[in-house]
């Protein structure tokens, strides 16, 4: 009885890794996460110019350089729930309406200056959704900035093993007086 699971176990190993090649071979960077449904061409540009008001560009590069929209969008699509994914999509309608109410022009068009002042606004507005959708998308931008591979590698100092060991080091012999 045993040899029979032990044939079935090693058959069925060896299928997957034969299936398993062909199948993960179409993967890409692209098609793994497919999340452009969530926002419009319209909407992701109006998101790169929020989170790039949030971390601008200074002698590091900014939120939109690293493409930190995409994963503000990723992860409201895939990690939150519906009522945050609708006040995801109405904050980026309100933040687009005040800056025409306010300056005449949209966000993506507004000086930085303007930009920065439409998100405060929001951030003391009186709405659950404003307030919400700045908190969120705040709290996304600084994730994701943080954890950013340009910021892991270049501006956080990384050791793998914290305190460092000298095993081969030269050891003076004390005479025994």
């Amino acid at each position: 009885m045993q040899r029979r699971a032990a044939i079935k176990t090693f058959a069925m190993s060896i299928g997957s890794t034969l299936v398993l090649p062909s199948w993960a071979n179409a993967w890409s960077k692209e098609t793994l996460h497919q999340s452009d449904t969530l926002l419009s061409t319209s909407q992701e540009a109006l998101l790169a110019e929020i989170v790039e008001t949030i971390i601008p560009k200074t002698d590091t590069p900014g939120a939109k350089e690293l493409n930190i929209d995409k994963f503000v969008t990723l992860m409201v699509a895939d990690c939150y729930d519906a009522k945050a994914q609708d006040t995801f999509a109405k904050g980026l309608i309100a933040a687009d309406d005040i800056a025409k109410k306010e300056y005449n022009k949209a966000f993506v068009e507004a000086e930085p200056a303007q930009k920065l002042a439409i998100l405060n606004k929001m951030d003391k507005s009186g709405t659950d959704t404003e307030k919400g959708f700045i908190r969120l998308v705040k709290n996304l931008t600084i994730q994701g900035y943080l954890n950013s591979e340009y910021v892991m590698t270049n501006l956080r100092v990384f050791e793998f093993i914290p305190g460092r060991y000298h095993g081969c080091v030269p050891v003076k012999a004390q005479t025994g007086k």
